[in-house]
């Protein structure tokens, strides 16, 4: 009997720890994505969403600007993706074109009192921890065809000839390489002159197809047409060239600087091509003459953001089946998903799925199963976020984006991640533990550290930065101010762990510092900083031929890779001398 109850003891214990284990790893399971990225598109053409109005003041447009990214702070958007050149106009100090009539209400026209906006708007996204995507149309050059209205610099007035006319708009021949060369030019200048991280453009290429219209690009085609293609290739191979040619410009300006497009949801469909998606649309690659599977299988993209503005149940062009097609031909490029927020303010009857304020928070977790593909989401636009339409945007802030998250990386163009900070260091009182630290030294690639992040743990966690909910605070070093960082939110008398990590440019991060509390009052503890380990230099990928993708059966969502638990460096702890009163220890000299 006493084996046998030692027998029933022993398999008690066995199914408990199981239990633990299989609760633990539901838990893990159950995280929220640490790196994920949460765009909002601000448009400024026709003041869709910033400024509302062209006859605002620069004041007013400044408090506009900071409201709306205090909003999208709240709901958990980590970059956003800025319209600058709407319509071969600026809404930036431009030699190359006129000011932009949606910021001043008349082209040309500079504001008053004199001022650039770009630096306002990249430096106010950088404080809230956003990333700034300079959002470009390259060949759109106006809205109607009334010329007189133009500005006398804009470049109609020097080169007509660049301009072809279509369905009552003036746009840029992409067939030329004068035209192609311009637009480089006009990007290039704001790569080189501005603190942007993205370069981005949106769908519109060669313009979309109307009926009656026609796209009078003969002189061209019959001038810069050497491999005589047919004109349907002739032009895929135009908008090509300048991806291609753009991706190095701006790889040899800034290497730091992403390039992303955002291509028509669907690239071709099955019946056009086995390569092609499982729908029945609107094709990209043959009606706006983008392939946008060349540009990742060639890496001339960082990112590619294909507006999927389509929802569930839209059978021609089925949500879950492009999201699927999407992350099986990203070619190690980065996929984020263009969502269609605007459409829960219609009352289409096209896509009435539309009207469950379940659509678009379903949408967000069915990325987040392709987790090694799918990297974050984009919503359309501004102002529809904002709007919280069926109280989505309530939703999102609550359950799918209640938790921080960090930009993925982009190993493609930097691996090597920055040397740790040092002398951190935590003051305890009453109210508040204060945390001060200093840079470290630059990393082997030579960056140093952007902005960091701290993490909290309570003597029951397990540390590690990889769980996002522990992410308490990221810091950006601000001129004449200390690397400090107060935690208000600490409960006195409690013991904490504090992990601090560094990160780059392109949130590659470093391998964490550590401070612990013991929760006794008035204490100092001091990191012991541990000698850095040098990190190999990236090195650059070669292109990937330009062959044709294998068709292949939908393929299960990729495991989320295991996350690594880092050994921060060791501690010791100081106290301060009991030279004062209790009291006055807590409470500081008056």
């Amino acid at each position: 009997m006493t084996q046998l109850r030692t027998a029933y003891r022993c398999l008690f214990f066995l199914f408990l720890a199981c239990g633990l284990l299989l609760s633990a790893g539901s838990r893990a399971a159950d995280a929220p994505p640490k790196r994920e990225l949460r765009g909002v598109w601000i448009a400024t053409v026709e003041n869709i969403d910033w400024p509302s109005s062209r006859s605002l003041t620069p004041e007013q447009q400044r408090r506009e600007y900071r409201r709306m990214l205090d909003d999208h702070q709240k709901s958990g958007v980590n970059a956003v993706f800025v319209q600058v050149r709407p319509a071969s106009d600026a809404f930036y100090q431009s030699t190359l074109e006129p000011w932009s009539k949606w910021l001043t209400g008349t082209q040309g026209k500079a504001p008053t009192p004199l001022w650039d906006p770009l630096p306002f708007l990249i430096e106010e996204a950088h404080q809230r921890g956003m990333e700034f995507h300079a959002w470009f149309n390259p060949y759109r050059a106006t809205m109607d065809t009334v010329t007189r209205r133009l500005a006398a610099n804009h470049p109609y007035r020097r080169h007509p000839e660049w301009f072809i006319r279509y369905s009552g708009k003036l746009l840029y021949n992409p067939g030329l390489p004068e035209v192609r060369q311009y637009i480089n030019e006009v990007i290039l200048d704001v790569v080189r002159r501005y603190d942007i991280d993205g370069v981005h453009f949106d769908d519109y290429f060669y313009p979309y197809p109307e009926a009656g219209q026609v796209i009078h690009d003969e002189q061209a085609y019959a001038r810069f047409n050497p491999d005589n293609l047919p004109v349907a290739d002739w032009r895929r191979q135009n908008v090509n060239n300048l991806i291609r040619d753009l991706h190095t410009s701006i790889r040899q300006a800034k290497r730091w600087v992403k390039f992303g497009i955002s291509p028509f949801g669907v690239w071709r469909n099955q019946t056009s091509d086995p390569n092609g998606s499982a729908t029945k649309a609107f094709q990209g690659y043959d009606g706006l003459y983008a392939d946008a599977l060349e540009w990742t299988r060639q890496g001339w993209v960082d990112y590619v953001l294909p507006q999927l503005y389509w929802s569930t149940g839209f059978r021609v062009a089925q949500y879950p089946v492009l999201v699927e097609w999407w992350a099986r031909n990203a070619n190690g490029r980065h996929v984020y998903i263009g969502h269609g927020a605007y459409r829960m303010l219609e009352s289409t009857r096209s896509d009435t799925v539309w009207r469950n304020p379940r659509e678009l928070p379903r949408q967000v977790r069915f990325n987040r199963t392709f987790p090694a593909e799918v990297n974050g989401s984009v919503f359309f636009s501004s102002k529809s976020l904002m709007a919280n339409a069926l109280h989505t945007t309530d939703s999102l802030r609550e359950h799918e984006f209640r938790y921080p998250a960090l930009p993925p990386v982009m190993p493609w163009l930097d691996a090597v991640p920055p040397l740790p900070a040092q002398q951190l260091s935590v003051s305890t009182q009453l109210n508040v533990n204060t945390l001060s630290w200093q840079p470290g030294p630059a990393a082997p690639d030579g960056d140093e550290a952007s902005y960091y992040v701290l993490y909290r743990f309570t003597p029951d966690q397990t540390p590690s930065p990889d769980d996002p909910r522990n992410l308490l605070a990221i810091v950006r070093p601000q001129a004449g101010r200390k690397l400090q960082f107060q935690d208000t939110t600490a409960r006195f008398g409690h013991a904490y762990a504090y992990y601090l990590t560094a990160f780059d440019r392109l949130h590659n991060e470093s391998r964490p510092i550590s401070v612990r509390t013991t929760g006794r009052p008035a204490e100092v503890v001091v990191a012991q900083q541990a000698p850095p380990v040098p990190a190999p230099q990236p090195v650059e990928p070669a292109p990937q031929p330009a062959t044709p993708p294998v068709a292949t059966t939908p393929r299960p969502p990729a495991p989320r890779p295991t996350p690594t638990v880092t050994t921060p460096t060791k501690i010791k702890v100081k106290t301060k001398p009991k030279r004062r009163g209790f009291l006055e220890r807590i409470f500081g000299r008056r």
